[in-house]
């Protein structure tokens, strides 16, 4: 196969379940661009790995911190993330999560708007499932993170640039680091919203522990990443 015009890298931990939908949606992508898909296994417990080779992606495994606690490294979804770029060659990476569906015309419609507007990377509005209260993140994505001086492009939904993801450093391996790579690549290179929804990803974190809990969650996180330096 020529390299890809795209790569998509999906982080992937005990989801069963949910990545088939995920690479089922990306398998049926309406494009004639060649693009290739590689899963980043994070150790599950459960068939994830034979799911992600069933759809015929790349295996990468991500490691669990040692058990005897040894190792300071703790890799998170930053690291999973970045250790699939490492393992691509397209012009172009997506970063998409194992609860996230795309609709067929994504990949075609987000490297347009990109090269039409000029940007090293973009994300899009999204739709999220589940409880009502979800849709509060989900207007939050949708109209607070674009208008952002320098736009949030949540990991879930990320299409950027090679040269630039590298350039700026990649996805870290910190608390939201997804903030912390939209903040870093912000710097330098220009990056927007798609303005139609071309995502849907779950809600499942709003209904595991409400709306109170998951804000407290993510300002829990945020506070982390802000002590990292990041």
């Amino acid at each position: 196969m020529p390299d890809p015009a795209v790569s998509f890298v999906v982080p992937a931990k005990d989801e069963q379940a949910s990545l088939p939908a995920t690479l089922e949606s990306i398998r049926d992508q309406r494009t004639a661009r060649d693009y290739e898909v590689v899963v980043v296994d994070g150790d599950s417990d459960d068939a994830t790995p034979a799911v992600a080779r069933r759809y015929d992606a790349a295996v990468v495994h991500q490691p669990r911190p040692a058990a005897d606690g040894g190792d300071d490294f703790v890799p998170n979804i930053g690291d999973a993330r970045h250790r699939g770029a490492e393992r691509t060659d397209g012009d172009w990476l997506a970063f998409v999560d194992a609860d996230t569906v795309l609709r067929p015309e994504y990949l075609d419609s987000m490297l347009e708007f990109a090269r039409r507007e000029d940007l090293a990377a973009a994300s899009s509005r999204c739709r999220m499932v589940g409880p009502i209260r979800a849709k509060l993140v989900e207007a939050t994505i949708n109209h607070a993170f674009p208008r952002l001086d320098r736009p949030v492009l949540p990991g879930f939904n990320c299409f950027v640039r090679r040269d630039a993801y590298f350039a700026a450093g990649g996805f870290p391996n910190v608390p939201n680091e997804d903030t912390a790579f939209s903040r870093e690549l912000g710097r330098e290179w220009a990056t927007d919203y798609h303005p139609d929804v071309l995502a849907k990803t779950s809600g499942r974190r709003v209904a595991q522990s409400g709306l109170t809990g998951t804000l407290y969650h993510y300002l829990r996180l945020d506070w982390r990443r802000l002590r990292a330096d990041y």
